[in-house]
């Protein structure tokens, strides 16, 4: 028993030593691939860019579809995983209250599935992305590293593919209906949307004046 529990702590203290390196780096450098894209039958096409050369509005159609306290939170919003709980628990398709920082987590360190094991080493990984990075590198990441279309990932390829240009000259109508299919981007196409997808991009367009009026994009200025 005493060998196990030395086994058990020397592989925890190895653990949180190589994920705390692990992450510590990717605050510097940008993660080279995911396990989202190995897995991807489609191929991988993706063009890291920094915060900086990104549209600010495309930041702002993030927070206004995916996480309006974004900002404010330290990487899990209750309020929004009460309600996600209260939802699924009356029935009908499964929702989840993920956070911008927890999608980050789950996108660049682990893969995709539910579970308890996945969504505990999430939460861990969100801890550590919320400590190390900092809100603008967790939002910085995470605009480079979403899928935005088969075999597409980041703000910048999925414009290329869809407006054919960068993404640092995106409209407002642009970076909302990008914004718009990151839940389901082999399902919902930015160019010319019709139905849900459609109202769904008007709405985040709306709500982007919201973000920048009340400044709930207010963490991620240099």
């Amino acid at each position: 028993m005493t060998r196990i529990i030395r086994f058990a702590v020397k592989f925890v203290l190895w653990f949180l030593a190589i994920t705390f390196v692990w992450v510590l780096a990717y605050r510097f450098v940008p993660p080279p691939v995911t396990a989202t894209m190995l897995l991807d039958g489609h191929g991988i096409t993706k063009d890291w860019e920094p915060l900086d050369r990104i549209d600010p509005d495309m930041a702002r159609a993030a927070i206004a579809a995916e996480d309006g306290k974004f900002c404010s939170h330290n990487g899990f919003d209750r309020q929004a995983i009460e309600k996600a709980l209260a939802r699924n628990a009356r029935g009908g398709r499964i929702r989840g209250g993920s956070t911008i920082s927890q999608q980050t987590a789950k996108n660049v360190f682990l893969w995709q599935g539910g579970g308890f094991f996945r969504k505990g080493l999430e939460a861990y990984f969100t801890v550590l992305i919320e400590t190390l990075w900092g809100k603008r590198r967790i939002m910085e990441v995470y605009l480079n590293v979403a899928e935005t279309g088969i075999g597409t990932y980041g703000a910048e390829a999925g414009s290329q593919r869809y407006y054919h240009h960068g993404a640092a000259s995106m409209t407002v109508i642009e970076a909302a209906r990008i914004a718009a299919i990151l839940p389901l981007p082999k399902q919902r196409g930015a160019i010319a949307p019709t139905g849900f997808t459609r109202r769904y991009g008007n709405s985040i367009a709306e709500r982007i004046g919201v973000v920048r009026r009340d400044g709930l994009d207010a963490c991620l200025k240099d």
